[in-house]
């Protein structure tokens, strides 16, 4: 697809959601809608790795001199609600601080898992809804998730990126150490020559960890660079713990460290 542009809407429901693009749909414009209402509509009909949204492709319409180039060209317009945003933020969040990448289906297919049940959570807690999963009873959705965060460590990976956030202090170079063990170490300099001496040393002395430096003009630009990484995956954290107690009527606190396998009320962790 040759897009001019792509543009993502995010919506406080579903229902403002579909109000929205039914509205959107009749508007008066030369640009024309390519794509049928439901075949990207993947509330109605979610994606085999959990994602729910909606997509409509248009075909740029312009008439001014200056934009005749762009003429027939397709933008992507992406609907989702806000707790379908924060799921997909997480998967793009693992897949830059893991070696998988479930958004496309590859590497550790856990990781795919433990988010598909996620989106199954967060749907039937949070939005009302079903997933991709409809027929699955809700103790085993979360069984299933708690087992795959018990083996990846999933849930405490991300609460350590969100640490890492919080500790940026003044210094604007910070470098970010990812291990094999997916554990992250940060170590930060108010130098960028500094920063750069001790970047190239860690990256000969540790050729199988993935080693970032993150710099900003300002300490306020290494926060905005800490939150596009990492600090979306804190609402992801609260859906999925906040929905786990909803659904189950318990309340489970740090999944990864030991986490219960029977549902009972006797086996929850207060």
């Amino acid at each position: 697809m040759d897009d001019v542009a792509g543009c993502r809407l995010i919506f406080p429901t579903i229902s403002d959601l579909y109000e929205f693009r039914d509205r959107l749909h009749l508007a008066k414009f030369n640009h024309k809608r390519k794509n049928e209402v439901d075949k990207y509509d993947y509330i109605k009909c979610p994606k085999s790795t959990g994602y729910r949204g909606i997509h409509d492709v248009y075909e740029y319409d312009v008439q001014s001199e200056s934009g005749v180039g762009s003429k027939g060209l397709l933008i992507e317009l992406q609907y989702r609600t806000s707790v379908q945003h924060a799921w997909a933020t997480a998967v793009e969040v693992i897949g830059f601080i893991t070696s998988s990448q479930p958004k496309f289906q590859e590497g550790d297919q856990r990781y795919e898992n433990a988010m598909l049940f996620a989106s199954e959570i967060i749907a039937r807690a949070h939005e009302g809804t079903h997933g991709f999963l409809p027929s699955m009873e809700d103790e085993d959705v979360l069984q299933s998730f708690v087992n795959l965060d018990h083996e990846l460590g999933l849930m405490n990976l991300l609460r350590s990126l969100n640490a890492a956030d919080a500790d940026v202090s003044a210094n604007r170079n910070v470098i970010l150490i990812f291990s094999d063990k997916d554990e992250l170490e940060t170590r930060s300099f108010a130098s960028a020559t500094e920063a750069l001496r001790v970047l190239f040393e860690l990256e000969q002395s540790n050729p199988g960890k993935d080693i970032v430096l993150v710099r900003g003009d300002t300490t306020d630009d290494v926060r905005i660079a800490f939150r596009n990484y990492f600090s979306d995956a804190r609402e992801f954290i609260h859906l999925v713990e906040s929905g786990c107690e909803k659904l189950a009527g318990h309340r489970i606190l740090h999944m990864s460290d030991g986490a219960k396998t029977d549902f009972g009320d006797e086996d929850w962790m207060p």
